[in-house]
């Protein structure tokens, strides 16, 4: 059965809000983290490094790969909210 037009909007309407949370916390730990709060964070070690340091070089990048695990977890979860699951 395919789903309807105003379930279809709902879908990505939701869709949308998941990406744009997702992509404000990778943006506020790759440029606030990496660069805002360089100086702040750089007080702190994590493996003899500074932490400022850390996050600009390493952290953002896991960040983002967990945040890809995160955003499909939650497309599963939608999927069969609104019956796009096969």
């Amino acid at each position: 059965m395919k789903p309807s037009h105003h379930t279809a909007q709902s879908y990505w309407k939701k869709n949308l809000r998941y990406l744009l949370i997702l992509l404000v916390i990778w943006f506020a730990v790759s440029y606030g983290a990496g660069i805002l709060f360089k100086d702040t964070l750089d007080t702190i070690q994590l493996g003899g490094f500074p932490l400022g340091f850390w996050f600009a070089q390493q952290g953002s990048i896991y960040v983002f790969v967990i945040l890809i695990f995160v955003y499909v977890h939650l497309m599963n979860r939608l999927d069969k909210k609104y019956g796009y699951d096969t």
